[in-house]
């Protein structure tokens, strides 16, 4: 088949471009938009395929699990691009603005790719006349902040603190070690705050030798001098810290309060209702629960209007009662009396007051749960505070009994471990205690007579 017959049975209506050295930029430009505007709709019309594809199951006939893996294989694109096409495809079925819009060229894939996102929940023409006029960066933001604006992103944020880690690897021949750090956005953010910061504070007040910026010579080669001042702002904090001092409240390391993160969000997502966050909702909550706040009020385009004073929403002094009367983490079974904040039982920005009553102290683990983890805190009818997990289920402030276990999980005479009602699933760390429970029922049974009588 040749290309112009190709060109032609496509829909394309772009004439073969042949390079010629007497063509303006303007020309190319023309030639490349046009093209472009061609590649938009084919796309579309591709997904268009994959969605009928995917509707009669035609990937179940080469024994696929899903449409993903037969695109995969049949395309030859990545596992993550191919469920990417069959998601936005399925998700413009319910889309006709967007869906018109890509069809005639007007949007790119990656603009599209992103309105699917959160065009189900927000008004898709006012995002549709947004993604004509912006860059597909620009669409891809303003959709992840509305993205984080939604119960939903609760769920983004939790992901992304399970999968913090810190890896080291020596490499004693090279004499160096190389160190990977993968954190939650805004936790990352605080540490690219404290590197510019000892950075900026340079050998006079660390100690440490800094390379030069941006690049230098190092025995004829040449090294990327920003880098290397990263890591020598590294080894300075580290250096600081093993050299300082706890604060008094047991809190982190006391130093001066100018350093900010800037975070932006709608005060309409804030309280519940639509809008955009440059973070998941329960995890700005979460960071504002205990700081200093500076709010700036601005209009449509982001332009200030006011910028209003600095304040904290625990006081010094409210901070003080809060520790004279939890003197630490509150959450059950919790002995951490170092970085804890102060939390909100009903945030303030749906009208929760900073006082004594509506506060109480948790470590930064449990600070996380209650916000982005799906446990919940209230108060009884006494004062006292009850903590739940993400099932329903009531943290008791003195753990377990044997019998409480039994209710999910019975270890049987023959030390086996059987359900007391069919299809229960009971939870991991109830598992395990009937698990140890049933190697040895005589312990059990002395362990479960202990707690009767005590």
């Amino acid at each position: 088949m040749s290309a112009n017959l190709y060109r032609r049975q496509a829909g394309l209506s772009v004439a073969a471009h042949r390079p010629s050295d007497d063509e303006s930029i303007d020309d190319l430009d023309a030639a490349i938009c046009t093209l472009a505007s061609g590649l938009n709709a084919e796309t579309y019309r591709l997904l268009t395929l994959v969605r009928r594809f995917d509707d009669r199951m035609g990937w179940a006939k080469w024994s696929f699990r899903n449409c993903a893996e037969w695109l995969a294989w049949r395309c030859g694109v990545s596992l993550s691009a191919a469920r990417e096409k069959v998601r936005t495809a399925q998700a413009l079925r319910d889309l006709p603005q967007i869906s018109a819009a890509f069809a005639d060229g007007r949007l790119s894939y990656t603009k599209v790719r992103a309105l699917t996102r959160v065009a189900a929940n927000h008004d898709a023409d006012a995002l549709l006349d947004y993604a004509l006029r912006a860059t597909a960066p620009d669409v891809e933001e303003r959709c992840r902040q509305l993205g984080n604006a939604e119960p939903e992103s609760v769920d983004v944020a939790r992901r992304a603190w399970e999968r913090r880690s810190l890896t080291l690897w020596r490499d004693a021949r090279r004499n160096v070690m190389s160190i990977r750090v993968e954190v939650p956005l805004e936790e990352g953010e605080l540490v690219a705050q404290a590197l510019e910061r000892a950075a900026a504070a340079g050998e006079a007040a660390t100690g440490i030798e800094f390379a030069e910026n941006p690049l230098e010579e190092t025995d004829g080669r040449a090294r990327n001098g920003w880098c290397a001042q990263q890591a020598d702002a590294f080894v300075a904090i580290v250096k600081a810290y093993l050299g300082g001092t706890p604060s008094a409240e047991g809190g982190a390391m006391s130093c001066a309060d100018h350093t900010q993160v800037v975070i932006h969000v709608d005060e309409s997502a804030l309280r519940g209702g639509q809008g955009r966050s440059d973070l998941p909702i329960e995890t700005l909550k979460r960071l504002t629960c205990d700081g200093s706040l500076i709010t700036v009020i601005e209009d449509e385009d982001g332009t200030p209007l006011d910028v209003g004073r600095k304040r904290r929403t625990v006081t010094t002094a409210l901070r003080r009662a809060l520790w004279a009367r939890d003197r630490g983490c509150t959450f059950p079974g919790c002995a951490n009396k170092r970085y804890v904040d102060g939390h909100h039982l009903h945030h303030w920005s749906k009208g929760g007051e900073s006082t004594l009553d509506n506060l109480a102290l948790l470590c930064t683990h449990h600070h996380r749960l209650l916000h982005e983890g799906g446990f919940t805190v209230r108060r009884d009818e006494r004062g006292e505070l009850i903590f739940r997990r993400r099932d329903g289920r009531v943290i008791p402030r003195f753990g377990y009994r044997l019998e409480d276990m039994r209710d999910d999980v019975e270890p049987s005479a023959e030390g086996l471990i059987t359900m007391r009602e069919p299809g229960e699933n009971p939870s991991a760390e109830v598992r395990e205690a009937a698990g140890v429970y049933a190697l040895s029922p005589s312990v059990a049974a002395k362990r479960s007579s202990a707690v009767r009588t005590s």
